[in-house]
């Protein structure tokens, strides 16, 4: 009896450390403890017993895997996993640059880099060539997409 405790307890524990412990190691244990504490339930006590502890273990990961949905994501310690952040303004719309000139910081071919303003912006051409250095003046805002077209 010690040794099908011992072996869920284990288990269940070790699969609660899998949500913050990397490489699926403690998971991968913890289901095989759950699986010999469930076999060796059916060893030592039969198949009646067996299939109640098999059905225990079926709902407990059931409720816990519920509770973890619930619960879990707004936990302090999930918050040490889930990034809040945003990479780049996707959405920002630069139409102060309109009409404004420049200078090609790189070729552009169309694509490139110009300085405008004293920030470097990622900009394209109309589909000319530009060489490095050329004077250039934005011509259309789209988006993020700044198009240019030398001077």
């Amino acid at each position: 009896m010690e040794l099908v405790i011992t072996l869920l307890l284990i288990g269940a524990l070790l699969i609660l450390a899998e949500t913050v412990l990397p490489g699926m190691i403690a998971g991968i244990i913890g289901v095989c403890c759950l699986a010999a504490g469930v076999i060796q339930g059916y060893v030592e006590f039969g198949a009646r017993t067996g299939n109640l502890i098999l059905m225990g273990v079926l709902i407990g990961l059931l409720i816990g895997f519920s509770l973890w949905l619930k619960y879990f994501p707004d936990s302090r310690i999930a918050r040490v996993f889930i990034s809040h952040g945003i990479a780049g303004a996707v959405t920002k719309e630069k139409s102060e640059l309109l009409n404004q000139t420049g200078t090609a910081y790189t070729q552009l071919r169309p694509a490139g880099t110009a300085v405008i303003g004293d920030r470097r912006i990622d900009v394209v051409t109309e589909g000319q060539l530009i060489e490095k250095g050329t004077p250039i003046q934005v011509v259309a805002v789209d988006g993020m997409r700044v198009v240019v077209r030398a001077l």
